[in-house]
């Protein structure tokens, strides 16, 4: 669970620093809003 939850987390914040090296802060954050909601819900639902 605890690594399912890391890789996403993990690629989100990679993405994200990609978008912002672009300038592009909106998207980076809606990315890191998706990967904690995604990350979440694989911790309730295991």
């Amino acid at each position: 669970m605890y690594e399912k939850m890391y890789h996403i987390l993990i690629n989100a914040i990679t993405d994200a620093m990609d978008l912002m090296e672009e300038q592009k802060y909106q998207e980076a954050l809606t990315l890191l809003e998706q990967a904690s909601r995604d990350a979440e819900e694989v911790y309730i639902s295991e």
